[in-house]
């Protein structure tokens, strides 16, 4: 049998077979994955669709597309699905907001005082400290100026006479009227501004 310079024979010149060994994983891994696991379940089961709906986001999916509910020339409009669309992401399906960030609409003396300044309201927007039921908010409310006299009638007459709200309707004329004085063309300032329109109505 030949045997090389070194003295070895063929099959001691042979490389060892490679072979495949377990290596587990690491104890602190396998108890983050499980504990990331464990979270997983138990953060499905409290935020699922099992908590009142009037803590979370009630927008539907066809509210999330960006479709805005317009209403026919001639069409009634539905007060309620404009709000759905456009207002109840902020002051909620309840009307009570959220506290400290959106005002509530249910009680709200804005909402249930002079119809022009409600109209305004929603025609200009608000930015800055507004103050209602007495607690002071200082946030953006946009301007709704896209949709037409008779949603905006149609949204102000609902949330004037819903929850505990007990206001009379407003008129689609009286939209087109604010429209046509254009007053602003900025949002108004807060409590301070719509208590000067107030007067001057």
């Amino acid at each position: 049998m030949p045997i090389d310079s070194r003295g070895r024979r063929p099959e001691e010149r042979e490389y060892v077979d490679p072979e495949e060994r377990t290596r587990p994983m690491p104890i602190v891994a396998a108890a983050v994955a499980i504990g990331m696991f464990v979270w997983g379940l138990v953060y499905i089961g409290i935020s699922g669709p099992y908590t009142p709906p009037q803590y979370g986001d009630q927008r539907t999916l066809a509210d999330l597309s960006g479709t805005p509910a317009v209403a026919e020339a001639g069409a009634a409009v539905d007060g309620k699905a404009v709000f759905a669309a456009n207002c109840a992401a902020c002051h909620q399906a309840t009307g009570a907001g959220l506290p400290g960030v959106f005002p509530p609409l249910d009680g709200s003396e804005w909402v249930q005082g002079k119809p022009v300044v409600l109209a305004n309201i929603l025609l200009h927007g608000i930015e800055g400290e507004l103050e209602v039921h007495g607690t002071t908010y200082n946030g953006q409310m946009p301007a709704f100026p896209q949709l037409s006299d008779a949603e905006l009638a149609g949204v102000a007459t609902y949330i004037r006479g819903e929850w505990s709200n007990d206001a009379d309707p407003i008129d689609a004329e009286l939209f087109a009227t604010e429209r046509e004085a254009a007053r602003r063309d900025s949002p108004f300032n807060g409590t301070e501004d719509l208590k000067k329109l107030e007067a001057e109505s």
